[in-house]
């Protein structure tokens, strides 16, 4: 026992750990940024999917704008076909450049989150199950209101058959996106560009609640196995 708590031990001891603190220090940019590679990763493999997805969906669906030209797709692989004949392969990746846009999204949830939850315990020590529940809700609604005119135009691009700006035929384009959510204005009004909202908040706040609360409990059980006082910044 002597020997595990000698001096040696300790100077090996505070020798990994600064090396292990360095380390960490000077690669965590690396790391954050292959998590955002992951991120651009993921929105490039499955957008494909996406596309087609919301092609099937809408099939079928009578649409007041003329300009939209109506789909027949037998199934998954026949909209793929096509798709790529008539569109071009890079007709699959429609809808590309606000999903990228959209990882805002849960760094906005965060920041309300986070910045609702230290107001709260200025004025009391805890969290109560319902105050966890209550502001994860709140911060997922603002951040799906806010982000919620990209998935809009995000959903119109997925869509593709649709008239678009005439100087600039690139699908997704940041000309085109403000093209799109200048027309969507024009013609339904600033509500144009929250059609729909309802629905998406009902499926997503009560899902992000849920998750925050989830979380704060594992969180607080995994603090008192560990035997430690989670600390509260003010």
């Amino acid at each position: 026992m002597a020997s595990v708590l000698s001096y040696e031990s300790l100077v090996h001891a505070v020798a990994g750990a600064v090396g292990s603190v360095t380390a960490m220090t000077v690669f965590f940019p690396l790391d954050t940024a292959r998590l955002r590679l992951q991120g651009v990763v993921n929105v490039l493999l499955t957008t494909p999917l996406w596309v087609v997805n919301t092609r099937l969906k809408l099939q079928g669906a009578k649409f007041r704008n003329e300009d939209i030209v109506p789909t027949n797709y037998k199934g998954i692989i026949d909209a793929f076909h096509q798709i790529i004949r008539d569109e071009g392969i890079s007709a699959l990746w429609n809808g590309t450049f606000p999903s990228l846009l959209l990882v805002f999204n849960p760094a906005i949830q965060f920041m309300f989150y986070e910045g609702l939850k230290r107001q709260l315990l200025k004025k009391r020590m805890k969290l109560f199950s319902l105050d966890v529940f209550i502001i994860g809700a709140v911060a997922k609604a603002i951040a799906t209101t806010v982000t919620y005119p990209l998935q809009t135009v995000q959903s119109i691009l997925r869509f593709g058959r649709h008239r678009l700006n005439p100087e600039n035929r690139t699908l997704g384009s940041l000309r085109n996106i403000l093209y799109l959510l200048h027309q969507r204005v024009r013609r339904f009004g600033i509500m144009g560009l929250y059609k729909g909202l309802e629905a998406k908040l009902l499926q997503t706040v009560l899902t992000a609640a849920l998750m925050f609360l989830v979380y704060e409990k594992l969180t607080a059980a995994t603090f008192t196995v560990m035997g430690l006082k989670r600390a509260h910044k003010h």
